[in-house]
């Protein structure tokens, strides 16, 4: 029997499979950062019975922002837009956890209120683009965070928990990777503080603890979770030692007695190497240290990720490019069914195409 369609449990819920659909910036708000009725279709189509979503990532303040067009969590008037999928998708018996973000140094001043800079631990620039009205645009030059600044962050993000609670959320995941600001501020590479948020990696971690508390105090630990990407390079992100510095922040994460840890995998490299199942790095050396579940993400493939859960290396799988192509992506490797190729050019902003047109398996074994 397939181990990912066991039982399990996340937090308070229980699931009926290990398959998650991980979060997945789309751009296809309304004005106002509101939650379409296109993305209400595209939510339904993937949720599951006792199965559980990620929503894509959500600013929980206009400076948090870094993509034109995704939906925000930061506005009173984006709640309802959030309580149409919330019940989509507890109407079809899946849970969805709401993606709490701010991009911090990896957006563009046409983004900023006022055209103001971007927001960072410290003043230095990321590479890569942000996606403005007008396209893609350079990441402008940030400016660092004065000390007094920092707590009104960390309310932003609790007033987005709340609001994603009043949406009728299951509960919600801190947006800790791929170089966003609570990872900017854990790595050394990009927070060069000389305060209490900088230097040691205790304080450095500061940052991104005192956002999941945040977090906590609306929903309790075991609705909150945490995504972190020990190997990830995205934003040009680098630390001078990861072991460590992902090895405390896990554990003090564990210490929180949060719902669950959600790990970005290093990308596996290539079709053969997908094939084989390469056995994933990341959650294996954080996995003593994480008492509770852990869900892997990034580049797994039906065997792979059956691999890393039988393993024991990780509780669930998280998967993304392949839930975009096949709605019903657990009803697919549940029966080993084939995968719909995705169109990497419909990822980021569009319409239905790419998004909602993916059609389901026509015919399901009895």
């Amino acid at each position: 029997m397939s181990k990912l369609f066991t039982p399990t449990t996340v937090g308070r819920y229980r699931l009926s499979h290990r398959v998650v659909m991980a979060p997945l910036t789309r751009m296809r708000s309304d004005p106002g950062d509101i939650p379409s009725d296109l993305m209400v279709e595209y939510y339904t189509q993937r949720a599951s019975d006792g199965g559980l979503i990620i929503s894509e990532a959500t600013p929980v303040s206009i400076r948090g922002n870094g993509y034109a067009g995704a939906p925000g969590i930061y506005s009173d008037t984006q709640i309802a837009g959030w309580r149409r999928i919330t019940d989509a998708v507890h109407a079809r018996g899946g849970r969805i956890f709401h993606q709490l973000w701010h991009v911090g140094r990896q957006s563009h001043v046409d983004l900023q209120p006022n055209g103001e800079a971007p927001v960072a631990p410290s003043a230095i620039a990321a590479e890569g683009y942000a996606y403005t009205k007008n396209g893609e645009a350079p990441f402008s030059m940030p400016r660092a965070l004065e000390l007094h600044e920092i707590p009104d962050i960390i309310e932003e993000f609790r007033a987005g928990a709340g609001r994603a609670l009043r949406a009728g959320f299951d509960g919600v995941e801190i947006h800790g990777a791929n170089g966003y600001l609570p990872d900017q501020f854990l790595q050394d590479g990009t927070n060069k503080r000389t305060d209490a948020y900088g230097g040691s990696i205790e304080n450095r971690a500061r940052f991104m603890l005192e956002v999941t508390q945040a977090a906590i105090s609306v929903w309790g630990a075991d609705r909150v979770g945490v995504r972190i990407a020990p190997s990830g390079t995205y934003g040009s992100m680098s630390d001078s030692d990861p072991a460590a510095t992902f090895g405390y922040v896990t554990t003090e994460l564990d210490r929180l007695g949060i719902a669950y840890l959600h790990v970005v995998e290093p990308r596996i490299k290539g079709i053969e190497e997908i094939a084989k199942g390469q056995a994933p790095v990341a959650a294996q050396h954080l996995r003593p240290k994480f008492s509770r579940t852990l869900i892997a993400a990034g580049g797994f493939a039906p065997d792979s990720a059956e691999a890393v859960v039988a393993a024991g290396d990780a509780d669930l799988v998280a998967f993304g490019r392949h839930f975009i192509s096949n709605p019903d992506l657990p009803t697919r490797l549940r029966h080993r069914l084939p995968l719909n190729r995705y169109d990497r050019s419909t990822f980021y902003g569009g319409d239905a195409r790419g998004y909602t047109d993916y059609p389901a398996a026509e015919v399901v074994p009895a």
